[in-house]
């Protein structure tokens, strides 16, 4: 028996050694013989590796390589930070920072000698949106909110969990431009509809805005927001590729299954600021509800000429909120050209868009949501200390969700089931546990933005002011945000810089 064992085992090796001489000659025969790659040529089968290795190079890199804080677009720091959060086990670390405070950029905020004791402390107000200005305003009632994200360029289960979360945390959640699935209200939490260029899921047989269909929609999103840019790709509408345009997905949009959905660059029917003004009155006259504006800053022009538009054709027109997007927000797909060089960063975007609001004394009216990898408590505090109302954040819920920062967001192959419509690949992601974990996010952000508000001086968050933080400008020299950016009185002209 032990023989016959010897023979099968022998034979069976020499098999596999046959297969494997047969497959080593056959990419040998290949390589030495295409065209295409010199590397392969000249080392035929060995060159192989160098292209595996580039292709798994940023895995090892994240993994055994990069320090805590060296990656990009987020550091093993922050990713941490932000598991952390959404596990509810607490931002707290032993021993001392890795943050290195004299990186110029750095955020340090000022801490008050006599910080507010617990029985002082306020909580966080909520704000209108649209008061006195729309028949249905809408009470925001959260900080931190979620920002768009399409169904189609995130699963079925991710969608399910976020709307969940977001209805336990009490913020809302934007729907993104591809459309209002029955997957957004499975929380009940409060949603904003976001009208894209391509205006998928309000839009007619021929693409164009459908009036009845924002009217039924008016009965279950609380604002509507007209996406003008995205800090990822200024100028270019979105892009999905037509694997992961699925039957359902087509008809929520209303476009052919299988095929690429392609957004326009911008709206044909919006060229300037007093047609954009216009649709901003139609669709609120139209719904009752608030309506918005999202776009990403590349100079002063674009918030001169709105406000300037504004204040000639008075307080009605004016849209009852502004997203400002940096051109650092990037979790949808994008040309690697526009993501890496167009439009400014939220730290120096931010700062315009409030000081021209400030100028022109539309500060009250119009209310102000940042955006732009602003996934920590300390960035988001630091937003609302140069003027912004309320955060939106996209990368920090879909760490909640379990990304693990893989960037296949534009391949369906997604590892943990976020941006992936397999179904094998979306099995590991559990809507009963992860919509906890979205919670846990948001309402450890709006604490933790409270936390630093307390230890500022400051009854709650709203409280915040430039002068609560400092930049670090070199090693060792700090200069304060009132300093850097100060605040225009109302009805000076800002230096255009």
């Amino acid at each position: 028996m032990t023989g016959v064992m010897g023979i099968i085992s022998y034979g069976l090796g020499t098999i596999i050694g046959f297969f494997v001489i047969g497959v080593l000659l056959f990419w040998f025969i290949q390589d030495v013989t295409q065209k295409k790659h010199t590397v392969l040529r000249n080392y035929p089968v060995i060159g192989r590796l160098r292209f595996i290795l580039e292709q798994m190079g940023e895995y090892f890199r994240q993994y055994f390589f990069a320090g805590d804080r060296d990656e990009m677009p987020f550091n093993r720091a922050t990713r941490g930070w932000v598991y952390r959060e959404a596990k509810d086990e607490g931002g707290i670390i032993g021993f001392g920072s890795t943050q290195d405070m004299r990186e110029p950029g750095s955020i340090i905020f000022v801490n008050h000698p006599f910080p507010v004791l617990e029985q002082d402390r306020l909580p966080t107000p909520s704000l209108i949106i649209g008061e006195g200005h729309c028949r249905y305003p809408f009470e925001a009632r959260s900080v931190t909110n979620i920002s768009g994200m399409s169904f189609g360029a995130i699963s079925e289960p991710a969608v399910r969990a976020l709307s969940r979360g977001a209805g336990v945390a009490g913020c809302w959640m934007d729907t993104g431009e591809g459309g209002l699935s029955p997957y957004h209200r499975e929380g009940d939490c409060d949603l904003i509809m976001q009208i894209g260029t391509a205006k998928y899921g309000i839009r007619d047989h021929d693409g164009n805005f459908s009036p009845e269909k924002a009217r039924e929609l008016s009965h279950v999103v609380k604002a509507f927001e007209i996406k003008l840019s995205q800090g990822a790709k200024p100028g270019k509408g979105g892009v999905l590729p037509g694997g992961k345009v699925t039957a359902e997905i087509a008809r929520i949009r209303g476009i052919p299954e299988g095929q690429d959905s392609i957004s326009p660059n911008r709206h044909q029917d919006i060229a300037n600021i007093d047609q954009l003004l216009d649709k901003v009155v139609y669709v609120r006259d139209l719904t009752g509800r608030p309506v918005g504006v999202k776009t990403a800053i590349g100079g002063w022009d674009f918030m001169h000429d709105l406000c300037e538009a504004v204040l000639r054709r008075g307080l009605q027109d004016a849209p009852d909120f502004l997203v400002i997007d940096g051109g650092e927000g990037g979790s949808g797909a994008a040309p690697q050209t526009l993501m890496d060089h167009m439009s400014l960063p939220i730290a120096e975007a931010l700062p315009r868009a409030v000081d021209a609001l400030l100028q022109a004394g539309l500060k009250q009216r119009i209310r102000v949501v940042a955006s732009g990898k602003l996934v920590t408590s300390a960035r988001a505090a630091w937003a609302l200390c140069t003027g912004a109302d309320f955060i939106n954040t996209a990368r920090g819920p879909m760490f909640a969700l379990g990304c693990i920062q893989a960037m296949r967001c534009h391949t369906n192959t997604c590892p943990t089931g976020v941006t992936t419509h397999n179904k094998r690949l979306q099995r590991g992601l559990v809507v009963e546990e992860k919509y906890v974990r979205v919670a846990n996010y948001v309402r450890n952000m709006n604490k933790e933005i409270d936390m630093i508000a307390h230890s500022c001086g400051c009854r709650h968050a709203r409280e915040l002011r430039r002068e609560h933080v400092r930049i670090v400008q070199t090693a060792n020299q700090s200069m304060a945000l009132s300093m850097l950016h100060p605040y225009p009185a109302a009805g000076l002209p800002v230096d255009g810089g």
